[in-house]
């Protein structure tokens, strides 16, 4: 089976826990992040649990910055020039797969395969997941 969803809104990686007067705790943003990819996946499947090895392909697709030349607008829409800004791509992969653990498969172990690949797009920022 290949599941595939997208999630709007910013690409978002994984942030590192944070130690304060309480002990460690994850950022807030990684929390809420990971609870809407979550949601989405849930909506979309709501009863798929994948076995066996899995194939995992991301898209990071970021804005094209408005205070950009007419010359290089063309080559990031064309994927001529691709982002090379944060987030780093293994902490965008890093809060997929951890979204996604015990929800669209036992556990993160079973990616065998992992993609992630970074975008410019004129269109809305998302992130694309397809797992096979």
């Amino acid at each position: 089976m290949i599941c595939n969803f997208d999630v709007l809104g910013k690409p978002r990686g994984k942030q590192r826990h944070r130690t304060g007067k309480n002990g460690t705790y994850t950022p807030k943003e990684t929390v809420q992040y990971e609870k809407y990819v979550k949601m989405i996946f849930k909506q979309k499947y709501p009863d798929v649990i994948l076995s066996g090895e899995l194939r995992v392909i991301i898209e990071a697709y970021f804005k094209i910055p408005k205070n950009t030349k007419k010359s290089y607008k063309l080559k990031m829409a064309t994927n001529e020039i691709r982002p090379t800004k944060k987030p780093d791509n293994d902490n965008i992969a890093k809060i997929i797969l951890d979204a996604l653990n015990g929800v669209a498969y036992q556990d993160d172990k079973q990616v065998v395969s992992l993609q992630v690949e970074k975008y410019y797009t004129e269109a809305d920022e998302m992130v694309t997941v397809e797992l096979q």
